[in-house]
């Protein structure tokens, strides 16, 4: 998703995260047609939200998640957001088939989740972009910056 940023205000943004549901107890509930419809729901719910989902799939004890958002996001409330709208959604709609593994409790999703922050470029590519910046001298003439980086680079430094 090379350029795909979102701008709110005076805000540039490109935030994408990771995200792994797992069912309650890790019963293996999902269908294809469940697995379908929490995409659907997923879709739905981020958008309203002003987000995107990137890529969605699962397997029939868990789903996963990549979805670009903006900072104004607060992750932890959002993920509980997801989790409990989806779960309601899903156990009316799929009642029977939920009933019958969950023995009646309005369960859907663990606890618990995974969350992971992704991007487009590596944390050493980043980092080394950051190291390379053409820091300027300061005022009194401290060159202390530049030999550090020249000694971090490799290159031999301007004595002088």
């Amino acid at each position: 998703m090379p350029n795909d940023y979102y701008s709110k205000g005076r805000s540039l943004s490109d935030l994408k995260a990771h995200l792994v549901l797992t069912t309650k107890y890790r019963r293996k509930v999902f269908s294809g047609e469940m697995i379908q419809r929490l995409h659907e729901i997923f879709e739905d719910l981020l958008s309203a939200q002003e987000c995107k989902l990137v890529s969605f799939d699962g397997e029939q004890d868990h789903v996963h998640l990549l979805f670009q958002y903006h900072p104004d996001i607060h992750l932890s409330r959002f993920v509980s957001n997801l989790k409990s709208v989806s779960s309601r959604k899903m156990r009316v709609e799929f009642k029977d088939s939920l009933n019958r593994i969950y023995k009646g409790k309005a369960v859907l999703w663990n606890s618990s989740y995974f969350i992971a922050s992704c991007g487009g470029v590596t944390i050493s590519t980043l980092k080394k972009y950051i190291e390379n910046q053409n820091t300027p001298e300061s005022a009194a003439g401290d060159s202390s910056h530049t030999l550090r980086f020249a000694f971090r680079c490799g290159a031999s430094p301007r004595l002088g």
